[in-house]
């Protein structure tokens, strides 16, 4: 009888590193820099790799651990909002939370649900990952938009959005080629 080899899921620790990030984000929003007579957060740059971060669990772990540790993620920023709010002593609303939350939440979602569909119906094509990235994070600054900024005509908000989506974009060519260089994980060999 062959001795059955134990495979340690260290999945938790993607987990935690998918929530720390996720924290992380939330305080780099309140620090910014200027481009073209635009403010913009340093969060920009961290923002692709969260979902990066996501897509590994899932390339590593499956799907079922991947929407754990997004959801996980999501409560965490909450959490973190609410507690620094209530620290601070500013006032709690609900729209600032849930524009982030749901922006956050659907986006990370939708990416993952076209990675999953990539992975398992395709060779994975560097352009096509890339895209996805592209298209999560237009899909997070839509609903952080129209939820927590409800602005949608402000003069330098299309300028910014543009400059902030062009900086991610060349950063997404650079996480893809990392994606792409990820090897699958525990689900493949079984």
């Amino acid at each position: 009888m062959a001795k059955k080899e134990e495979i340690y899921d260290d999945s938790w620790l993607y987990s935690l590193i998918l929530i720390t990030m996720t924290i992380f984000l939330e305080a780099l929003k309140k620090y910014t820099f200027t481009i073209f007579n635009v403010n913009l957060t340093y969060a920009l740059f961290l923002l692709p790799v969260v979902y990066l971060i996501a897509n590994y669990i899932m390339k590593k772990y499956g799907y079922k651990k991947a929407v754990v540790s997004i959801s996980i993620s999501g409560l965490a920023l909450v959490l973190f909002y609410t507690l620094v709010t209530v620290l601070l002593k500013r006032e709690l609303l609900l729209t600032n939370i849930s524009g982030e939350f749901c922006g956050y939440v659907i986006s990370q979602f939708a990416n993952l649900t076209i990675y999953a569909f990539l992975l398992n119906n395709t060779k994975l094509n560097y352009f096509l990952v890339v895209i996805n990235y592209i298209f999560a994070l237009v899909i997070n600054y839509m609903f952080y938009t129209l939820i927590y900024l409800n602005k949608v005509v402000l003069n330098n908000f299309w300028k910014g959005y543009l400059i902030t989506l062009l900086i991610q974009t060349v950063i997404c060519f650079i996480i893809g080629f990392l994606d792409i260089k990820i090897k699958r994980g525990i689900e493949k060999d079984a």
